[in-house]
């Protein structure tokens, strides 16, 4: 008798009334890497497994070379002959370009790239301008919502501070704030979704979307440095590589491997909606979202305790955030 596979559980995106799925899939410089016969097939299973949310944003400069992660995606969804309602479209709005015109020649941008009409979740690219008024880019997102564009939105690595200015605001203006933050997450970076600072948003309705989890896929042991990956903060993945193999010793006392014990650390964080991770064939997503079971397992108490030695930016990284 064959075994059924286990369905990926559902959580609230803040409080927006949004069940996200427990894991969610990534589009980063992934889906133009593989077999669109094998990245079809992927999404299915996702989808029939209970995945439901899918980060799908631009990510392309100007100046860079063209990417169509994204475009692949509208045609990955059409070949698997999915509905718009059995999927959450999350997109990414950069404050790079952020104008006058505010962020709706993005969103539309991005929205006919995926070939839909609207997003479920935009997340608001890193907040790297200090000319920016927030209190425009809370009206911005009010207007997007009111017209049927967007149903929610949070940001990306943003701090403490800035977060809850965006809630005040909100607030003050009597529209919907930040419902989740994207934050790095993983057994070596922990100081910010762990620390005091962003406890107090957690407190307020805020969720959290563990990213990076693996470490651009340091942490599974892909060390090479072949592969793109994001900041650094702290200049700790010296650190974090010299950890790989006794991280890899400890995943294998546990019967499991190492990737699945990164993402099965991040579903003990007490707000987190959903963890964010790519995937490029149908084995490595089955795998993945296989490492829920290892929390079932062990206790989230227990495997907390076990990856401590690894987390490399204690009393490196500010808390508080970017």
């Amino acid at each position: 008798m064959t075994t059924p596979l286990r369905t990926v559980p559902r959580r609230e995106i803040g409080r927006s009334g949004i069940d996200a799925s427990l894991f969610s899939l990534g589009s980063w410089h992934t889906y133009d890497r593989m077999d669109f016969a094998d990245a079809v097939a992927m999404l299915r299973e996702a989808v029939e497994r209970g995945v439901n949310l899918f980060d799908v944003g631009v990510y392309s400069a100007p100046g860079a070379p063209p990417v169509f992660t994204d475009v692949i995606f509208s045609a990955m969804v059409r070949a698997a002959g999915l509905a718009r309602e059995d999927w959450l479209l999350s997109s990414k709005l950069w404050l790079e370009a952020f104008d006058a015109d505010g962020f709706r020649p993005q969103l539309e941008n991005a929205l006919m790239r995926v070939g839909v009409e609207h997003a479920d979740l935009v997340i608001l690219g890193d907040l790297r301008r200090d000319d920016l008024d927030l209190r425009d880019l809370v009206i911005d997102l009010a207007r997007l919502t009111e017209a049927g564009l967007i149903r929610a939105w949070g940001v990306n690595n943003w701090s403490a501070s800035s977060i809850q200015t965006l809630i005040d605001l909100a607030a003050r203006e009597g529209v919907a704030g930040p419902q989740i933050a994207q934050l790095k997450y993983s057994v070596s970076r922990r100081s910010i979704p762990d620390g005091a600072p962003f406890a107090r948003l957690w407190e307020q309705g805020l969720t959290l979307q563990a990213s990076d989890c693996l470490e651009g896929g340091v942490l599974a042991g892909k060390v090479n440095g072949d592969r793109q990956i994001g900041r650094d903060p702290g200049d700790i993945r010296t650190r974090i590589i010299a950890d790989v193999p006794a991280f890899t010793a400890l995943a294998e006392s546990l019967d499991v491997s190492p990737a699945q014990l990164g993402l099965a650390f991040t579903l003990t964080h007490p707000a987190l909606t959903t963890t964010l991770f790519g995937a490029s064939s149908v084995a490595q997503l089955r795998a993945n979202l296989d490492a829920a079971a290892l929390v079932e397992r062990v206790g989230a108490t227990t495997l907390r305790e076990l990856v401590e030695p690894f987390w490399a930016d204690r009393d490196v990284v500010d808390p508080e955030g970017p």
